[in-house]
């Protein structure tokens, strides 16, 4: 049978074509990388047509494809999927001919390439080597290399020989070490919850460049991955084409197949074409800031409305992805049209998408108007509205708890709450108020996301009076009131009367606390301690009062009433009296 040929064989002669078949004849045993004779042919060929010249050889010893490639490279051809599960090699070992010993930044000789180490890597293959030809057409020195485990999954072992006969008589040894290893290493790391990533942070000269990518860390955990490794990189503005540039893409390919990471991230939104671009590169699940942030609503959404809202926003932002006929699409956060290409299967994929999109909104404006009659009642009856916003994970369900008594869902972890939450109680010189926690805000919020949420965030329209909870402990803090306000003022809330809260205070040096009180005109408190929020009641009861005009009641005065859908009245610490 003819060994596949790969490679432009055009402009060679008869005897050259016969040349490079008769490499498929000749056999490699399995302790060998390769033999003398197969080494000679292949520098010889080599030198008489000035061009690399490679073979695919596997562990029975045959020829498994010949190789033709330019001065410079010899590309691999598509090697299929076989042998290819996590924790096994390929059971192929790619040998090519060189013509130039070139020195590393530690001055040491190199033969193999960054591409036929990538390849190595990529590719799981059992080795790659590279001859030299020298100036005779015979082998001269030589360089090998093959993965090795690594803490986090594999790393590559590089040797290089001063004359081709000084290369491994064990390869065979050598292969069963390596893959015996790698099935441990794989084992241990399958224990690990969390799915491994690389986070890319592109530093653009911004003042908050330190401060984003510690956000986006504290979003990875959110979301349940572990960042095994952060790839930095400045430059003055992000390249159109891959956001980082090519040659950092490689570099990022080889650390991602190194950590043996599961996804790459990356700290900005990337549009349609550089998200096509950078999945031809990588082999890994790509995400960017704004799915990442759709990926833990999409976890935290509870209610209704919440799984329709994050539903919505994520097909808004996949769909100029669909519309961009691209298979990186298979590799993405998933939902509808992340099944491959074909222009026919793009069309009804787009449609669907649309058609989904627009039950979505009818169905997200029905519970809106339901939730407008609710709002209307309350209204009705005068009932105060206090609406809890601020950054995420500043403590506002904490806040809600500690005031009302409840037990909403709280953590330490960004977007902890989802669902908007309501709960009515009393003040001790105010009748029944409601309280109301929405989902959190952050820098740069995506457009996408503040659109599919409107309906949750027409809660804050209604309120009287809106609480921006402050986390006093962060060091972003400044950045945050301000990412908080602007996000605000994008939903038309900017003239709302509001009350600023420092939350966490007592995690930051008492002095701290009351500077940044007076700075911001905020009440300090920490919603772990109840009681620590005494002045903050007095505070909304004063604020409301004084913007209302209304005078405060006496006990026989307040009257409970109760609406269809509303919780419990909860009195507001019944052991204080004013």
């Amino acid at each position: 049978m003819t060994t596949p040929f790969f490679g432009n064989s055009h402009g060679l002669n008869t005897r050259e074509v016969e040349a490079l078949k008769g490499l498929g004849l000749l056999k490699c045993p399995q302790n060998l990388l390769i033999t003398r004779e197969l080494a000679h042919r292949m520098t010889s060929i080599s030198d008489m047509l000035h061009r690399k010249v490679g073979v695919l050889l596997g562990r029975t010893g045959h020829v498994e494809c010949i190789v033709l490639g330019d001065s410079e490279r010899a590309y691999l051809p598509d090697i299929g999927r076989s042998r290819a599960g996590i924790g096994r090699l390929r059971g192929i070992r790619f040998v090519v001919t060189a013509f130039e010993v070139k020195k590393n930044a530690q001055n040491q000789n190199e033969l193999l390439s960054m591409d036929e180490i990538t390849d190595l890597a990529k590719l799981h293959l059992d080795f790659v080597a590279a001859i030299e030809t020298n100036i005779l057409g015979a082998p001269g020195c030589a360089e090998y290399a093959h993965l090795v485990p690594s803490q986090r999954g594999v790393s590559v072992a590089r040797t290089f020989a001063d004359d081709f006969s000084e290369l491994p008589t064990n390869a065979d040894e050598i292969l069963h070490a390596v893959e015996t290893e790698l099935r441990l290493t794989t084992e241990k790391a399958r224990e690990n919850r969390n799915p491994p990533a690389i986070l890319v942070h592109l530093d653009t000269g911004e003042h908050d460049a330190k401060e984003r990518r510690e956000e986006m860390l504290e979003l990875c955990r959110t979301a349940g991955i572990e960042v095994v490794r952060i790839i930095e990189q400045r430059r003055r503005q992000p390249d159109p084409k891959s956001l980082v540039g090519s040659g950092k893409l490689q570099q990022i390919e080889l650390i991602a197949l190194d950590e043996d990471a599961e996804f790459v991230i990356f700290d900005r939104e990337l549009s349609p074409a550089q998200t096509r671009v950078i999945s031809h590169t990588l082999p890994h699940k790509i995400l960017d800031r704004t799915q990442l942030i759709l990926d833990i609503f999409a976890q935290r959404a509870k209610s209704l409305d919440g799984k329709l809202q994050v539903e919505l926003a994520q097909l808004k932002y996949n769909l100029p992805k669909l519309i961009d006929q691209d298979t990186a699409m298979s590799r993405l956060t998933g939902g509808v049209g992340g099944r491959g290409p074909g222009e026919t299967k793009l069309e009804l994929n787009r449609r669907k998408a649309r058609e989904r999109m627009n039950a979505l909104e009818r169905e997200l404006k029905n519970r809106s108007n339901h939730r407008a009659l609710q709002r209307k009642k309350r209204s009705q009856q005068h009932i105060p509205v206090f609406s809890l916003v601020g950054y995420t994970n500043v403590g506002k369900s904490t806040l809600l708890n500690a005031l009302t008594q409840s037990e909403v869902y709280a953590e330490n972890l960004l977007f902890a709450t989802l669902d908007t939450t309501s709960r009515r109680l009393r003040f001790p010189r105010l009748q029944e108020v409601i309280f109301t926690d929405t989902v959190g805000f952050i820098r740069d919020l995506p457009q996408d996301l503040v659109q599919a949420f409107k309906a949750t965030l027409e809660e804050l329209n209604d309120a009287d009076v809106l609480l921006h909870v402050i986390d006093a402990s962060s060091p972003q803090v400044h950045s945050q009131i301000a990412s908080v306000e602007a996000i605000l003022k994008q939903l038309g809330l900017s003239d709302k009367p509001m009350i600023r809260i420092l939350n966490k205070t007592d995690l930051i040096d008492p002095q701290e606390a009351i500077e940044l009180s007076r700075q911001y005109d905020a009440v300090a408190i920490s919603a772990k301690y109840r009681s620590s929020a005494l002045p903050l009641i007095d505070r909304i009861q004063e604020f409301y009062m004084a913007q209302t005009g209304e005078k405060p009641k006496t006990e026989s005065e307040i009257k409970i009433r109760t609406f269809d859908d509303e919780p419990e009245v909860i009195q507001l610490f019944p052991d204080t009296t004013h």
